[in-house]
């Protein structure tokens, strides 16, 4: 069996390890925060995902938001082309109308 005061060692340095880089402090905070919670939430693990920041959206709603970004972007560049047609067109009958105008 392994030594009781090699393992107490170990756990006490984990513990040193935690509490160094804030794990214990922040898990403390929202803990403390579910506590304080007048209304308890159904599931507690969310709550505490979520105030730690580690709430992920739903893939589905991540492929939406690509192809959206993907979809304004499109338009985007439509946009600038056409912009570019309308002030060539423009500088047509108006060459000095864009003069200090910047594309």
């Amino acid at each position: 069996m392994a030594n009781p005061r090699a393992s107490e060692s170990k756990r006490e340095q984990f513990r040193r390890y935690l509490e160094k880089s804030g794990v214990l402090d922040t898990l403390t905070s929202v803990l403390v925060a579910l506590y304080e919670e007048s209304d308890k939430p159904n599931n507690a693990l969310d709550f505490i995902k979520c105030h730690l920041g580690a709430a992920l959206p739903e893939p589905a709603n991540t492929e939406a938001l690509h192809m959206e970004v993907a979809d304004l972007k499109q338009k985007c560049n439509l946009l600038i082309v056409e912009n570019k047609e309308l002030r060539n067109r423009l500088m047509q009958y108006e060459p000095d109308s864009l003069s200090g105008v910047a594309e």
